[in-house]
């Protein structure tokens, strides 16, 4: 229930938002156009706006060429041939025969093979046929109106998810430091089921910023975040990494705990070291700042890095190697490129 009460709160606004253009666009089509019955216009507008940001302006090109489509189709052969089955089947395989010709999105291939339908069973008069076109022009022209309305909670959401990743590698690195220390096996697979679970986590971070580039190709009101938004974009793919590199730490620490294979107190003390250091990135990225305040002291753990005691344990060799990537994956978080990272480490 939780999880239902998230999802209706997070699409809360789409919704008011289709329902308010819906009705708008029936009061114009109704008062200024004299349509007895514009369903169209509230209709093509909910169809254009959907509950996702994305993709809206190809909506409202598809709908308004679908229902133009479809009722050019339909006027033709209801004049031609009359209306019946036969004449219904004609217009739905034209209509989406030359939608797909023309290589149209799948709204607009159902467009014009409905409307072809409507106009040919529901539709008096030819005359009456048009009606749909301007309607779908009326709640067409009300989306796009509408769209431009975004609220700023879509473009803070994807730095609060980037600071929950950050937040999620912070809490592992914590964990995997403890299981140095104790060398609990039980302990240490019950981290590594946790770090492998984590996967949805930068699912939702993609999704976030999806949307928030969405957002500001809608919206001209937005458009002044457009480098912010791209900007976090570009944070996802080393953040995946630095989260990918953490679960493979995680692991090398739980198999050195099974199997009672020591691993030196300092990779410890790295490892936590690390976790406070990337929880000041996760602060950076709530404040809406990009992290290269963090840079000299990820920079600074990576030297400490190449003084640690080496171990002629394999595993306990593959820990530090691992807190090693992890701190050349956050460097890149700071703004830094995947050379300039790599070479901020010392060598051993």
């Amino acid at each position: 229930m939780r999880a239902r009460r998230a999802r209706l709160n997070a699409r809360r606004f789409q919704i008011a938002q289709c329902a308010g253009a819906a009705g708008v666009a029936w009061l114009l089509a109704h008062e200024l156009l004299g349509h007895k019955s514009p369903v169209f216009a509230a209709v093509a507008a909910i169809v254009s706006l959907g509950t996702s940001y994305g993709q809206r302006l190809r909506r409202v090109a598809e709908v308004t060429l679908g229902v133009a489509l479809g009722v050019l189709l339909g006027d033709l052969l209801v004049l031609a041939f009359g209306v019946g089955p036969v004449q219904i089947g004609v217009i739905v395989a034209l209509g989406m025969s030359i939608a797909l010709f023309l290589d149209g999105g799948q709204i607009f291939l159902n467009q014009a093979a409905v409307q072809g339908v409507f106009v040919t069973a529901l539709v008096p008069s030819a005359s009456a046929a048009w009606t749909r076109w301007t309607d779908a022009l009326v709640g067409g022209a009300v989306a796009l109106l509408a769209a431009a309305i975004v609220p700023a909670a879509p473009l803070r959401r994807p730095r609060e998810q980037a600071a929950v990743v950050v937040g999620k590698i912070s809490t592992l690195l914590r964990a995997a430091a403890d299981v140095i220390r104790d060398a609990d096996a039980v302990h240490g697979m019950a981290v590594l089921a946790d770090a492998r679970s984590t996967d949805p986590l930068v699912r939702e971070l993609q999704a976030a910023a999806d949307e928030g580039i969405s957002v500001v190709a809608s919206s001209p009101f937005r458009i002044r975040h457009r480098e912010q938004v791209r900007a976090m974009s570009e944070l996802i793919e080393p953040l995946d990494r630095a989260l990918r590199s953490t679960r493979v730490l995680v692991r090398q620490v739980a198999v050195a705990a099974y199997r009672g294979q020591p691993v030196p107190e300092e990779y410890a003390d790295l490892a936590l070291a690390l976790a406070e250091a990337t929880d000041q990135l996760g602060a950076e990225l709530k404040a809406n700042r990009m992290a290269s305040a963090v840079r000299p002291r990820l920079v600074e753990l990576g030297e400490r890095s190449s003084t640690l005691p080496r171990s002629a344990v394999l595993n306990a060799e593959g820990v530090l190697l691992q807190l090693r990537s992890v701190i050349v994956d956050l460097l890149q978080m700071t703004g830094m490129g995947p050379f300039e990272a790599t070479d901020a480490l010392p060598p051993f």
